[in-house]
């Protein structure tokens, strides 16, 4: 096959590889109409890719270490198309996790070229924006209901509850009919696992971002990451053994973790956390990715419910994680205001309402946010959850009930689960992500 267009192709793999030596010899001779970078690692693949120089394809070993779905995408997303070599038949099905095509090996000169002509672009040809995406899942996808606040105010209790009344059989009120309802603990300081007594297990978050780095399992695969608990009546998936535990999460792979929860379930309930803050603000893709999960479960979610203290500080904080959810994207007709500890009297809870009501429109006149649920102290529920029971429906159907009517009435957000980050142009002199 002939072409006139020139390549500049990146490579990796495990030292010695046959092929890595032949697309070498072919570049320095001019048999194919490229040049060859080659690379000694998949982070020294994944730095090239963020500078400025732009490269046609990017070739990865099936057995070099790193290959995963991160690195793809990284490729895909500097418009570099990926490339996997085998060694006859792939151990995974690489084109369903983004590669473009598979070339087994003995790799030749005639099937090299042949894969650049038909996926890869030429250096001095304009090449489409965006670069055509991979293919996705058609499955249906379940609702996601996002529970966070500040330490302290009652967010992993709340969504134990919310779980709970989805997951009882006679729930039928709002006639939402979820078969299949689970709790993720998606906090950096999870405590579902204490509260369901389920001690330091495995299989927990983690397991089931690792399942997805190399694979694209099915629903019955998530679901066996699962536990199921007899008690409250649905799955529960215990999150990150210690907070640091987030610098292992990849942005790509959690991503694809959290869409396959969501497939696999017709509700999901996330305990998350209330930091939102990204590289926008901060000028640190670090603090981003600390905050993945908060703002990708905030921003998929079919409805956020934020729970607070009733006090002057319990308000302060409740009305600050609104203004950040407002300024995330999130719209306010998708919000929910639970107030724990609020005065058992009626007038009061009244007057507690209008001030909140009245301070954030204050805040943001542009939004208006439902009626927030009002909660009086129940002393009874530290008994239930020493017990390792679901609280009682006395203590939290005020907020179950108006979950359940507002997911009713709710169409789903438009979102892409899988959709790529939109390349924020840097401005010299400001802080930036650097190659």
């Amino acid at each position: 096959m002939m072409t006139n267009e020139h390549f500049v192709v990146l490579g990796t793999a495990r030292p010695r590889s046959a092929w890595l030596a032949d697309v070498g010899r072919w570049s320095n001779t001019s048999m194919v109409p490229l040049e060859f970078i080659r690379c000694v690692s998949v982070d020294e693949v994944r730095s090239r890719l963020r500078s400025d120089r732009r490269f046609s394809a990017v070739l990865l070993g099936e057995d070099c270490s790193g290959l995963d779905r991160d690195i793809i995408e990284s490729a895909r997303e500097a418009r570099c198309v990926p490339i996997v070599i085998t060694d006859g038949t792939p151990r995974r099905d690489w084109v369903s996790l983004g590669v473009a095509c598979t070339l087994s090996q003995p790799l030749t000169p005639e099937d090299l070229l042949s894969a650049l002509a038909d996926h890869a672009f030429g250096v001095d040809r304009q090449v489409p924006s965006p670069l055509t995406q991979a293919p996705s899942d058609a499955q249906s996808v379940g609702r996601l209901i996002a529970v966070l606040g500040a330490g302290g105010t009652g967010t992993s209790t709340t969504a134990m509850a919310i779980a709970t009344h989805f997951a009882s059989p006679s729930q039928t009120q709002f006639r939402l009919g979820f078969e299949r309802v689970s709790l993720l603990d998606a906090s950096l300081n999870a405590d579902q696992a204490l509260l369901h007594d389920l001690g330091d297990v495995v299989p927990g978050f983690q397991e089931l971002v690792d399942l997805h780095r190399t694979t694209s399992p099915s629903p019955d695969d998530v679901r066996s990451l699962f536990w199921f608990s007899p008690r409250h009546g649905y799955d529960v998936l215990p999150g990150l053994r210690r907070h640091r535990d987030w610098c292992t999460l990849r942005r790509r792979t959690t991503l694809a973790a959290l869409a396959s929860a969501r497939h696999a379930y017709d509700l999901v309930v996330a305990d998350t956390d209330s930091d939102f803050e990204g590289e926008e603000q901060t000028g640190s893709i670090d603090i981003e990715d600390r905050n993945l999960l908060a703002r990708q479960l905030a921003t998929t979610a079919d409805l956020v419910v934020v729970t607070s203290r009733a006090g002057i500080s319990g308000v302060h904080r409740a009305l600050q994680t609104l203004r950040d959810l407002l300024e995330l994207g999130v719209e306010s007709n998708r919000l929910l205001l639970v107030t724990i500890g609020a005065p058992r009297s009626t007038r009061q809870r009244s007057e507690l309402t209008r001030t909140i009501l009245h301070l954030m429109d204050e805040a943001v006149p542009s939004h208006s946010l439902p009626t927030p649920v009002m909660v009086p102290i129940r002393r009874e529920i530290e008994s239930f959850l020493n017990d390792g029971t679901a609280p009682p429906r006395s203590a939290m159907g005020s907020i179950t009930t108006a979950v359940a009517e507002l997911l009713s009435n709710l169409d789903p957000p438009q979102v892409h689960l899988n959709a790529h980050a939109v390349p924020i142009a840097i401005v010299p002199g400001h802080l930036g992500r650097t190659a």
